[in-house]
Order: structure tokens, then C-alpha cells, then sequence
């Protein structure tokens, strides 16, 4: 599979799309800095795949890459295929530009890449990769399985996630930027808020106070965010939020999460 993949990486590297190199069966980039190692460098890209190496390939999300959106499937614990058909039914999904399935079952559907944040639904089953985010493409593989393309559209259109979310939850209202937050020194404080968050703001405001947790020196013990399973995420999403935020935490107030796919 080394040369399919060399020569997916450098078709996508062609189109504009930077890619890098995850482990071998695994969704965990192989490079020291994931996505941000990302490149369009031909040579590099060569580099990485050329090697007999069988890495499997990810796309660094967001503009100038593909926006995706991930549509889960959890087996007996569900699925987002119910939101999918909904959000197809209201026209949100026409601009897609291509369906992938996923060695899970579930499936990505590619549209024309923006400066969006990265999404998180979990009581739909979907998730929403955008600036800050990746996916794996094919003919990468997972647990023996591959990623397989389903079909190719001819849609070069967007995904409005606002508009994604505004459908499947009738209640959600955009976080104004300007809603007071707490400050970085207090903890409790910081829990309380993140649990107070409505749908659509839930994983961004967790990855947002764990930052600021950081940046208030309070690395220690960040275990008192957990709280934000108050306000619906499940321990899974909790653990790779703060762990997302301890890797890649830089100060400042840039609060935009980096959202590997399915990690």
C-alpha cells in the first residue's frame, strides 16, 4: 500500500492540500507536532511515504484543505446518520464534494475548506473538522480496515456549522466573543463556566478554560474541569480535550481547538 499512499499524498499536495503521516493502523499523527507538520513540500512528502514505510495519510483540515464533516458510528451506543439525513433533507449537505467511509462504518463528507472552528455533537454522532483539525483519507487503515471513497460530487460548496448546528438544535445560539469568561486563576470558577455551556460551545469552552487553567500555572490537576460532563460531554471527549490542550498549549488567547479525527 506504500505506493497507493505516496501517490494519494502528493495528488492531494497538488491540489493544495497539505498532508502529513500518521502511525502504521493508527489515527496518531508520526510526526513531533501533528497537523502543524502538515506541508504541500513535495520532497518532503516523499520523505515520509517514500521509505517503505506504511504510515497512513492525514489532511490537515480547514482552508486551504477540506472542511469535513464526520458523521460517528458507535454501534449500540448510536449513530449520526439520523442528523445526517436530517441536515441532508434542509440542504446544509449540498455543496459536498465527496463521501469516504470510515472503517467504523460511519463516513466524512468533504466540502470547500474555511476558517471555521472545529465541532462537536455528541449527542448526534457527529463531529466537525475544520481549521486546527485532521482527518485520516484514503487508503489509509484502521484495526485492518480501510477508508474507502464512496463517491465523488461535483459540489465545491461550504458547510455552514453555525447553520449545522442552528438545525439539529433549534435552542443553540452563537457564543457572543465578548461574554464575560472567568479568569485564569480560578479553577472552580472555570469548571463552573465550562459546565454552564450550551450545546455547540461545550468542547470548545472545555479546551478554552483547560488553556487558560495553563496559562494560570495550574498544570497540575485539571481533573476539576471534568465537571464539563454537567454539561453533556462523555469522559472520552473530556480526556482528549485536556489532553489536546496540555500538548499543544501556547499562551495566548487564541482559544481555537486542535481536533485530530476520531481520536
Amino acid at each position: 500500500m506504500t505506493d497507493a499512499i505516496l501517490h494519494q499524498a502528493l495528488a492531494f499536495a497538488q491540489g493544495g492540500w497539505r498532508v502529513f503521516p500518521c502511525r502504521p493502523g493508527e489515527k496518531i499523527p508520526a510526526t513531533p507536532h501533528g497537523y502543524r507538520d502538515a506541508t504541500t513540500d513535495q520532497q518532503q512528502i516523499t520523505d515520509w511515504f517514500g521509505r517503505g514505510r506504511d504510515w497512513n495519510l492525514a489532511v490537515a483540515t480547514g482552508a486551504p484543505g477540506p472542511d469535513v464533516l464526520d458523521v460517528d458510528e458507535h454501534g449500540e451506543a448510536g449513530n449520526g446518520y439520523a442528523a445526517f439525513r436530517q441536515l441532508r433533507d434542509a440542504g446544509l449537505l449540498d455543496g459536498a464534494g465527496a463521501y469516504v467511509r470510515t472503517p467504523s462504518g460511519g463516513l466524512h463528507a468533504y466540502f470547500a475548506g474555511s476558517a471555521q472552528r472545529n465541532g462537536h455533537m455528541p449527542a448526534h454522532h457527529l463531529d466537525f473538522r475544520s481549521v486546527g483539525g485532521y482527518v485520516l483519507t484514503p487508503p489509509s487503515r484502521v484495526d485492518g480496515r480501510s477508508y474507502q471513497l464512496v463517491r465523488a460530487l461535483r459540489g465545491r460548496g461550504a458547510l455552514n456549522w453555525d447553520a449545522v448546528l442552528r438545525q439539529l438544535n433549534p435552542q443553540w445560539q452563537p457564543q457572543s466573543p465578548h461574554q464575560p469568561r472567568p479568569g485564569h486563576q480560578d479553577l472552580t470558577g472555570l469548571a463552573r463556566w465550562v459546565a454552564s455551556q450550551s450545546e455547540g460551545n461545550r468542547n470548545e469552552g472545555l479546551f478554552w478554560a483547560a488553556n487558560r487553567a495553563l496559562d494560570g500555572d495550574l498544570a497540575a490537576d485539571l481533573s476539576p474541569l471534568a465537571a464539563a460532563r454537567q454539561a453533556g460531554l462523555d469522559d472520552k471527549e473530556i480526556t482528549r480535550t485536556l489532553t489536546s490542550a496540555r500538548r499543544t498549549h501556547q499562551p495566548h488567547t487564541d482559544h481555537q481547538a486542535e481536533a485530530g479525527e476520531g481520536r
